[in-house]
């Protein structure tokens, strides 16, 4: 049984991420305050933060572009993120990155070099880093199902697999790879198919479900923890938006849409709270106010950070030398 407390947290943080990214993909973004692209997880929220918030301080994550929740379950405030999108001096990388570029060492979050699965060997050294030092450290990394097609990824899986590597490996499964759908990338019906070539678990799950997602990951991180290797999750969902904000899915048949937001994670979870009576709707409510107060405040902090300076860009280039 799921604590209420956990519960509620996990409401909080889908609801948080929804309100966050809509703002940055719909407002700021329309506003001419974003520096770059944006690309969003809208209707994904619950693989983040069902897994997520399973974990330790010193464990390590290596989200993608569109697992928000992660970096927010992690402790980057979300007026740094904001001020990251706008390329602000407050950004978590000083106003230096593309926006969803960015990681933070010191709560161990691996930045993504690019959108695809460049950071699945990385996790894997981090795990291999756990293992031979005897520490009981779980790494996670997620990726979206367009990344499972790359070399990087299955050298990645394949050397977590030999090595027996305490790491869980999360697929964001939104069925496309920008305008690629599912099945023309790849030949087996599921991604979780393809564990079977590196002799560790594959388990699909109804990605849309925070339960279902908090429940194989609690499975997927006590096994790493035991040191009997990685497991490949298969998030199913769906990307209830473009590609990116200057995307309008035209290649989207649109009942997928209508048949995805039947399925919605948010209202999914509110509704088991308020039928089992673990929370009223005021409750829920006061949840949702609360974020929307915290996104306002984000970003009117943000838009008070001061863009970084031109000589700014050579600090942090290269390592200082060494006496």
């Amino acid at each position: 049984m799921v604590p209420k407390e956990v519960l509620l947290k996990m409401f909080y943080y889908l609801r948080l991420t929804r309100e966050a990214e809509y703002r940055i993909e719909r407002v700021l973004y329309r506003q001419g305050k974003i520096v770059g692209g944006v690309y969003v997880g809208r209707g994904q929220e619950a693989i983040g933060v069902g897994s997520a918030i399973h974990l330790r301080p010193d464990d390590v994550v290596a989200p993608s572009h569109r697992d928000m929740s992660v970096f927010l379950i992690r402790g980057i405030p979300l007026r740094h993120i904001m001020a990251q999108y706008m390329g602000r001096k407050g950004g978590v990388t000083g106003g230096k990155d593309g926006n969803m570029h960015m990681g933070d060492m010191r709560r161990h979050i691996i930045a993504f070099p690019s959108h695809m699965a460049d950071t699945v060997p990385v996790a894997a050294g981090c795990a291999l880093a756990f293992k031979l030092r005897g520490e009981e450290r779980v790494a996670v990394c997620y990726f979206g199902d367009g990344a499972t097609s790359r070399a990087d990824w299955h050298e990645g899986l394949n050397f977590a697999a030999v090595h027996r590597l305490p790491i869980v490996y999360i697929c964001n499964n939104n069925q496309y790879a920008y305008s690629t759908p599912l099945w023309r990338q790849m030949a087996v019906p599921h991604v979780a198919d393809r564990a079977i070539n590196y002799g560790i678990p594959g388990e699909i799950v109804d990605g849309n479900d925070v339960l279902a997602v908090y429940e194989a990951t609690a499975r997927a991180v006590e096994r790493a923890r035991r040191g009997e290797g990685p497991t490949l999750l298969e998030c199913k969902t769906f990307r209830m938006t473009g590609h990116a904000a200057h995307d309008d899915a035209f290649y989207v048949p649109k009942e997928l849409f209508e048949e995805w937001a039947a399925k919605d994670p948010i209202a999914r979870l509110a509704g088991y709270l308020t039928t089992r009576g673990i929370a009223t709707e005021a409750e829920l409510r006061e949840v949702e106010a609360r974020v929307v107060r915290e996104v306002d405040e984000a970003i009117a902090w943000a838009e008070q950070s001061p863009y970084p300076d031109p000589e700014e860009c050579l600090e942090g280039v290269y390592a200082p030398p060494t006496s």
